[in-house]
């Protein structure tokens, strides 16, 4: 199999991967070189060579270096071969062609690494970390991949997988004792071993907060009424003029959605239309989304002109939103008529557990308390090592399952009866344990994995 494993445009180089039982013989066909063809060439060696069609006498395509890897010391176990030529959008198709024409197929997504993996160079956890280094938006999402990758998560789940079957084991070897014949205690110190590892998958479970942010980013809607400051306050965090600003009502009339990395968790800032009743039909639209929006956000940043009252809209809308994802921003506090923390609570009937904050989208540094409130909302969640974090969400319903199964083991051994019951339980945990890591999978599982890679990985 082959494909073009950089990126397709304008680079500096391009790289096309051969890899497979006749990756040698394809680069062979294709690759024109001074001494030994690629076959005879010896693991890790590079040479010049020229690129063609195909033959001895074929047209040179372009030149570059070829490397050489052999099986089993290769990304995908398999021997292999890399032509690295000159970047660019016609070279590198045409030298895809020529390797695709001299008897290789073209790989499908994320194949090469579905080859890994099955050829046991990765575990199904380092594999989906490959994935999330290359969609890393932070480097703090970055460094969690790689150590994911190095394998801090398949330690901690084949650690977990290999105590589950010792214990089942030793359950299911007291199968056929006579009851009221079990060894003293052994029902005790089995429902011990089994609390301790459903303690310790329900650490890893804890641990998915903060790889769901690391990963996904944290969705922060910034709503209000017309000319609060939303689109101000947009550009004042980006330190650009994303958003137009006007004092006209209802410039914003669509969802405007920008990446901003606050301290290494990535943000999806949106910026919505003003919330008022309208007769214009598009600006309509623009507020039903806006609503829809602040009902999927993880934080509403929700403005407040502080020198005008709030009214009917603000004190509804607010309602209507949780109080711990939400932060009331009072904006303009730059002018001396920018009413104080207490009056604004008290108009707008705000209990307590709102967290409400002033600033100024215009003075400088005037939305620091902004990301400083964001900041504290994040400290909670993405305080953690990263190492072993459940950055997955197929790792947290395995976990999920696997504890479920664990809890109604424990139950069960409560009776000399109920030991088949008990190991069956088990089983299923470690079952569930043993497809995160891919010990135990099938074709659908790999099929829905390795879909989200890019073809060439």
């Amino acid at each position: 199999m082959a494909a073009l494993a950089t990126a397709a445009g304008v680079s500096g180089v391009a790289v096309v991967r051969i890899s497979g039982p006749e990756a040698f013989a394809v680069a062979d066909r294709v690759v024109r070189c001074a001494g030994a063809p690629p076959s005879r060439r010896p693991a890790g060696a590079f040479f010049h060579a020229v690129f063609t069609a195909g033959g001895p006498a074929a047209a040179a395509i372009d030149d570059g270096l070829a490397l050489v890897f052999r099986a089993p010391r290769s990304y995908t176990g398999e021997d292999a071969v890399e032509l690295q030529g000159h970047g660019g959008i016609v070279v590198a198709r045409q030298v895809l062609q020529a390797v695709l024409s001299a008897g290789a197929r073209a790989a499908g997504p994320g194949e090469f690494t579905r080859r890994a993996f099955l050829n046991g160079r990765l575990d199904l956890t380092q594999a989906e970390a490959v994935l999330d280094l290359i969609q890393a938006q932070t480097e703090r999402a970055a460094r969690a991949a790689r150590e994911q990758a190095a394998g801090g998560l398949r330690r901690r789940m084949e650690a977990l997988y290999d105590r589950l079957t010792a214990l089942c084991a030793d359950i299911e070897g007291m199968l056929d004792v006579e009851e009221g014949e079990l060894p003293t205690r052994f029902l005790e110190e089995a429902r011990g071993g089994i609390g301790a590892i459903a303690a310790e998958a329900q650490l890893l479970l804890a641990t998915w907060g903060e790889g769901h942010l690391l990963r996904d980013g944290l969705l922060v809607v910034i709503a209000g009424r017309v000319n609060a400051g939303k689109s101000s306050l947009l550009n004042a965090i980006l330190g650009r003029r994303r958003a137009i600003v006007s004092e006209s009502p209802g410039t914003t009339r669509d969802t405007i959605e920008e990446r901003y990395a606050l301290n290494g968790i990535p943000l999806r800032l949106a910026d919505t239309a003003g919330i008022r009743d309208t007769v214009c039909e598009v600006e309509r639209e623009g507020v039903s989304r806006a609503r829809l929006l602040m009902e999927e956000a993880d934080i509403v940043l929700y403005v407040v002109d502080g020198t005008a009252p709030p009214d009917r809209a603000d004190r509804e809308a607010l309602a209507a939103l949780p109080a711990e994802g939400t932060l009331v921003v009072i904006n303009k506090a730059d002018r001396p008529e920018c009413a104080g923390l207490a009056a604004v609570c008290a108009s707008l009937g705000l209990p307590p557990a709102y967290g409400v904050i002033r600033c100024s989208a215009q003075a400088a540094d005037g939305v620091r308390p902004v990301m400083d409130a964001l900041q504290s909302k994040l400290d909670g969640v993405a305080a953690g090592p990263h190492d072993g974090v459940a950055i997955g969400q197929r790792h947290a319903a395995e976990l999920t399952t696997a504890h479920a199964a664990l809890r109604a083991a424990a139950s069960l051994l409560a009776r000399e009866d109920e030991l088949l019951l008990a190991a069956t339980k088990l089983r299923e945990a470690a079952e569930a344990i043993g497809r995160i890591t891919g010990r135990i999978y099938s074709d659908d599982l790999l099929d829905t994995i390795f879909s989200r890679f890019c073809v060439g990985k």
